[in-house]
């Protein structure tokens, strides 16, 4: 699934497709603002035992996280831009 459409409530509240809910196995969900869009993550059931070796071993430089990062973003507006 790579997107889909939801529709708001008068109260601003949204469903989200079982598929998502029975693959994320969460509660909660996290919701990041990014100004034009925002980004829905589960939150673990137990947050705590998901970092657990998150950091073990070398990990990109920071020229190459930022690299993606500005890649990603430049992709998500472009989709955003063929959307319109």
């Amino acid at each position: 699934m790579d997107a889909v459409q939801a529709k708001l409530t008068r109260n601003g509240q949204m469903s989200l497709p079982a598929e998502l809910r029975h693959r994320w196995a969460s509660g909660s969900v996290l919701v990041i603002d990014r100004g034009d869009y925002a980004i829905v993550r589960p939150i673990p059931a137990e947050p705590l035992q998901q970092l657990r070796g998150a950091h073990a071993g070398p990990g990109p430089s920071l020229e190459q996280a930022r690299a993606a990062e500005r890649a990603s973003e430049a992709e998500h507006e472009n989709r955003g831009a063929a959307d319109r």
